[in-house]
C-alpha cells in the first residue's frame, strides 16, 4: 500500500514537527554557540583532540598485537610506548632546532645590515630620492623580520605546548580504548548507523595520517637534501619543519618555505634566496598541491576547496594546532553530523571530489 502524502509528495509520518526554516535558523544558532564555546577552551579541546588522534592512529597497533598472542595489557603498553615516543621526540627535536637557531641569527645581524644599504644604493642608483629610500628601508628592523621566523617555530612548538596534558590523554584513552572493538560491536548491534559513522571517522582519520606522513618524509628528505646542497645552515630543521606542515592542507609549505628563504638571503644574496623558492616551490607544488590532494582526497571524501575551507575555519577556532587537525576535525564533524544519519548522507556528494557511484537498485 503507498503511504499517505502531503501536497509535497513527502510521506506523512515523515513531516516535520516544526517548519524547516525554523528547524534551520536553530540549527544554526546552536552552532555558533558550539563553535563559541570550543573557541574559548581552545586550550583544553585542543589538546584533547590530538590525543584523540593519535590513539586513532595507534589503535590498529594492539589490534595486530592481540591478534598475534600478545598479551591485551602488553599490546596497550606497547601503543602507548610508541605513540609517546614519537610524540616526544618530535617535540624534543622541534625545541632543540630553536634553540640553535635563536643563537644563529644575531650572527647574521651585519649581513641584515649590509642587505639594507645595498637596497638603498640600488634604489638611489635607479632615481629613488635617497631620503625616501631611507624613509622606506627604516621600516625593515631586522628584530622585526627574523622575528617571523622565530615565530613561526614558536607556533609549530606551541601546538605542543600543553605537553603532560597531551601525554595524561594519551595514556588513558589507549587504555579505554583496548576495549574499544567489543564496544563497537554492542553499538553495532544497537545503533548501526551510529558505528558506521564512527568506523568510517576512524578509517578515514588513518587513511589521511598515513598519506600525509608517507608525503612529508618524502618532502622533508627532498628538502633537506636540496638546502644542504645549496649550503643552507640548518637543513635538518627545515626538512623536519616541512615534515610538520605537510600537515597543515593546502599552504603548509609556504610556512615552511620562510625561514631557509630568509636564511639563503643572508647567506648568498637575493640570487640564493630565489634559488631556494623556485626549489622549494617546484618540489613542494609537485608534490603537496598536485599529488598528494589527489591521494587524501580519495582517503579521506573531500574536495580541495572544502579542505582549505576547513583549514581556515579550524584555525581561527583551534590556532596553529587547528591547522594541524583540521581534516581529522572535519572528518569527526562529518561523521556526528552528516554520515550519523542516512537522510544527510547525500551531502557527502557534495563534499567529495567526485560523487560515489550510484547504489544498485533493489
Amino acid at each position: 500500500m503507498t503511504e499517505p502524502q502531503d501536497r509535497s509528495g513527502i510521506p506523512a509520518d515523515t513531516q516535520w514537527s516544526m517548519p524547516r526554516g525554523l528547524i534551520v535558523i536553530l540549527g544554526l544558532a546552536a552552532l555558533v554557540v558550539t563553535v563559541a564555546g570550543i573557541q574559548v577552551a581552545a586550550s583544553i579541546v585542543g589538546p584533547i583532540f590530538l590525543a584523540l588522534m593519535l590513539t586513532v592512529a595507534v589503535h590498529p597497533l594492539p589490534v595486530w598485537l592481540y591478534r598475534k598472542g600478545v598479551p591485551g595489557w602488553l599490546a596497550t603498553i606497547a601503543a602507548i610506548v610508541v605513540v609517546n615516543s614519537i610524540l616526544l621526540v618530535l617535540v624534543l627535536s622541534l625545541a632543540l632546532s630553536v634553540a640553535r637557531l635563536a643563537t644563529l641569527l644575531p650572527e647574521y645581524a651585519d649581513d641584515f645590515t649590509g642587505l639594507i644599504d645595498d637596497a638603498q644604493s640600488f634604489l638611489n642608483s635607479n632615481g629613488v630620492n635617497s631620503t625616501d629610500a631611507q624613509t622606506l628601508l627604516s621600516q625593515v628592523d631586522y628584530g622585526k623580520v627574523f622575528g617571523l621566523v622565530e615565530g613561526i617555530l614558536q607556533a609549530m612548538l606551541g601546538v605542543f605546548s600543553n605537553l603532560l596534558f597531551v601525554l595524561a590523554l594519551l595514556l588513558f584513552m589507549a587504555v579505554d580504548g583496548s576495549s574499544y572493538g567489543s564496544r563497537m560491536s554492542i553499538v553495532t548491534q544497537m545503533r548501526p548507523d551510529i558505528a558506521t559513522a564512527l568506523t568510517a571517522f576512524s578509517a578515514g582519520t588513518r587513511k589521511y595520517l598515513i598519506v600525509s606522513t608517507v608525503f612529508g618524509l618524502i618532502v622533508a628528505v627532498i628538502d633537506t637534501a636540496a638546502l644542504w646542497a645549496l649550503g643552507i645552515p640548518l637543513p635538518i630543521l627545515w626538512g623536519l619543519l616541512s615534515f610538520i606542515t605537510n600537515y597543515v592542507p593546502n599552504v603548509g609549505f609556504v610556512l615552511g618555505l620562510v625561514p631557509p628563504a630568509l636564511l639563503a638571503l643572508l647567506e648568498g644574496g637575493p640570487g640564493l634566496m630565489l634559488t631556494v623558492i623556485v626549489v622549494y616551490s617546484v618540489i613542494n607544488v609537485i608534490i603537496q598541491s598536485v599529488i598528494q590532494p589527489k591521494f587524501v582526497g580519495d582517503a579521506v571524501g573531500l574536495s580541495v576547496t572544502f579542505t582549505f575551507l576547513s583549514l581556515v575555519f579550524w584555525t581561527w577556532i583551534l590556532g596553529p594546532l587547528g591547522a594541524i587537525l583540521a581534516i581529522p576535525l572535519t572528518l569527526m564533524a562529518k561523521a556526528l553530523l552528516i554520515d550519523i544519519d542516512p537522510s544527510t548522507r547525500w551531502v557527502n556528494t557534495i563534499l567529495s571530489d567526485a560523487p560515489p557511484p550510484p547504489e544498485p537498485a533493489a
